[in-house]
């Protein structure tokens, strides 16, 4: 940009727990000139406002997906504008591909918040349209790129504090199996120990406030979390999904704290939410995944269905007991001052209850079949 526009530059690197060297980013930026350079931790709002929110909904895309990716894109983008705006900015620029969702991630959100920015996509503006052309141009003008233990370019690789991914290379492949040294963040089920780790966590309106009764900040808990699903080999998953732009795509994903959570969630909502909110809940789900999944996270429906979310967690409070073993996050116990189950009403044995009269299932199962034999008398 640069050698492009002959303009002043402004960097901006997130430190939202990939895990990596952050400052690396403002000494390569140093080391071009650069002026501005800003190296930011958003570890905790990233957790607290965009993976905790997410986590209420129980978020799952096409079923498996647990959204590492796109849920980090609106921050970043956020940040951006406010830098922006904060440096007198009239340009920002992301180096996403063409072909992919993070385009419209970005994208959908600068114009979100900053209707009037403009916006520089190298990838889709410029010559530079495949991993080779980048790569000779990191060579001409003697940039550094990392490479893997085998000297090669890295897979496309995503990191956070919620998830690591791997995209490209032998991986655009989905009849081959995904070679074991691909997984970065997680141990292999086989080789996790013999020995399972118990662990509770406590939930406040639906959010984890404390793990064996000890209260973190929303960092550390998935900091935590991950630690100890990591060990144990849970969060992986091999999957194709379809990109927004229409395209599918094979990646693999590694979530071990977001999946304990996902299912200590569900597990303290299973005693405290109320059947049809649960179940309408469950409706609303697949709706908010791609509304986040597309890169609507600042669109006036997702806030609408955050809204409705939200509202129903006024009760989901109280303790999940897991069982991490093997690659498998399991509930063992759970209790809330909230629970609506009652084990008086729902014994198999006698019941001194009032309100239940067992011969009340006959008029409720007959008014409920009645279309269904009307239907099958009148075709007869």
């Amino acid at each position: 940009m640069q050698d492009t526009y002959q303009c002043e530059i402004v960097t901006f690197t997130a430190n939202i727990g990939q895990g990596k060297d952050i400052e690396l980013a403002r000494e390569k930026a140093e080391l071009m000139g650069v002026k501005e350079v800003y190296v930011e931790n958003l570890c905790e709002e990233f957790v607290r406002d965009f993976v905790f929110p997410m986590l209420r909904a129980n978020t799952l895309y096409e079923g498996n997906y647990m959204l590492g990716t796109p849920i980090a894109r609106p921050l970043i983008a956020k940040r951006q504008i406010e830098i922006a705006n904060e440096t007198g900015a009239d340009a920002v620029a992301h180096g996403a591909t063409s072909k992919g969702n993070d385009q419209l991630r970005f994208e959908l959100s600068y114009y979100a918040l900053k209707p009037d920015i403009k916006i520089i996509a190298p990838w889709r503006e410029w010559n530079l349209r495949s991993r080779t052309s980048l790569m000779n141009y990191a060579e001409k003008y003697h940039i550094t790129v990392q490479t893997d233990k085998r000297g090669a370019t890295p897979f496309s690789l995503d990191a956070n504090m919620l998830h690591v991914s791997s995209e490209g290379k032998v991986l655009e492949y989905p009849e081959i199996q995904a070679a074991d040294y691909i997984w970065s963040n997680t141990t292999s089920p086989e080789d996790a120990p013999d020995k399972p780790t118990i662990l509770d966590i406590g939930f406040e309106n639906g959010d984890p406030v404390s793990i064996d009764s000890k209260r973190l900040s929303p960092a550390s808990i998935l900091l935590k979390l991950n630690e100890l699903g990591s060990a144990n080999g849970i969060g992986r998953l091999d999957l194709v999904e379809n990109r927004f732009v229409g395209l599918k795509n094979r990646g693999l994903y590694e979530t071990p704290g977001g999946t304990i959570l996902h299912v200590a969630h569900r597990a303290i909502e299973s005693i405290t939410l109320d059947r049809e909110m649960g179940h309408l809940k469950d409706e609303l789900m697949p709706r908010y995944a791609k509304l986040i999944y597309n890169g609507f996270w600042f669109a006036p429906e997702r806030e609408m269905l955050q809204s409705a979310i939200d509202f129903s967690q006024y009760a989901v409070t109280g303790t999940v007991t897991m069982k991490l073993y093997k690659g498998n996050a399991v509930v063992i116990a759970r209790k809330s001052a909230n629970s609506l189950f009652s084990a008086n009403w729902v014994t198999f044995e006698e019941s001194n209850l009032i309100d239940y009269n067992d011969k009340d299932a006959t008029g409720f199962i007959k008014l409920n079949a009645l279309r269904l034999r009307l239907k099958k008398m009148l075709q007869s």
